[in-house]
């Protein structure tokens, strides 16, 4: 296993439909729930979903693995609601509702069964999509998932009640900015993560333990969720493995504030994601 690790980490390194959709340069379009939810594809193979993290698009959350990624998968990377290209509406943001907009997404596609990637809220989202829609469900990969209160840092939820645009980081900010120029579409997009994280409610441990999906855990040692967290979730779904690397959140996927832009773990998070989905 170790072998054929390390050969995927050298490979990876090396390697830097039809529907009721518009189509522009980067994605299309596709109208679900409601929602113009934004979408691209990326090479081919076995469907893979990237759910990104709150505040976040495709680019900033993936942009250092998503190529390693579509060399083996048809990555379906995704912009969920009031995030990137994906305007806001006028309805509830719940990551129940996320959930339901990409089985949405894939029962268009008339793709029957995916592995599922998310990262931080794209994390929760994919645990919900496990609970809601069991039989879309392959494999997950949980990046920094939370699904109880108690798993971040002492403090984020009462920091949240207070959070303002301006503590939002720049990187994401300007990433956003890039997309859509319009003030209002980025203040919208933090309000809604906002409200929804102070709201956040735990996710029973009878949801978590009904996923029969096999699930790969992966957390940070200095993340904003607890590594003791990521061991919990570890072992309270029924078929988990817990995979713990240093640094902080998102680093190991080389997230756009990932302070050392030449780090080689996302590469290594990338062969271990590999490892995983090849397994039968």
């Amino acid at each position: 296993m170790l072998r054929k690790t390390v050969y995927l980490l050298i490979l990876l390194t090396m390697t830097n439909l039809t529907m009721n959709a518009q189509t522009t340069n980067t994605g299309h379009y596709a109208d679900v729930n409601g929602l113009k939810l934004y979408y691209e594809i990326h090479g081919n193979g076995m469907p893979l979903v990237l759910l990104h993290g709150g505040g976040s698009t495709i680019e900033t959350t993936y942009g250092r693995i998503l190529p390693g990624l579509a060399a083996h998968h048809k990555v379906i990377a995704i912009e969920l609601q009031a995030h990137g290209h994906t305007a806001d509406i006028d309805r509830a943001m719940t990551f129940e509702q996320d959930a339901d907009d990409v089985a949405a997404l894939l029962q268009q596609l008339h793709i029957t069964k995916a592995d599922i990637m998310g990262f931080s809220n794209g994390a929760t989202t994919c645990l919900q999509i496990a609970i809601r829609h069991p039989e879309l469900v392959g494999k997950l990969i949980l990046a920094s998932a939370l699904y109880r209160r108690d798993g971040m840092l002492p403090g984020f939820f009462e920091g949240m009640e207070h959070a303002t645009l301006e503590q939002m980081p720049a990187p994401l900010a300007d990433a956003y900015r890039r997309i859509n120029p319009d003030p209002k579409g980025l203040q919208a997009m933090f309000n809604r993560d906002a409200s929804r994280m102070v709201a956040f409610k735990d996710i029973p441990d009878a949801a978590v333990k009904s996923i029969q999906a096999p699930a790969l855990v992966v957390s940070a040692d200095k993340d904003v969720i607890l590594p003791e967290h990521a061991l919990l979730l570890s072992r309270t779904l029924p078929h988990a493995q817990l995979v713990i690397l240093p640094g902080g959140h998102g680093d190991y996927i080389g997230e756009i504030c990932a302070p050392d832009k030449a780090s080689q773990l996302p590469a290594i998070t990338t062969a271990i994601i590999e490892n995983f989905l090849s397994k039968h």
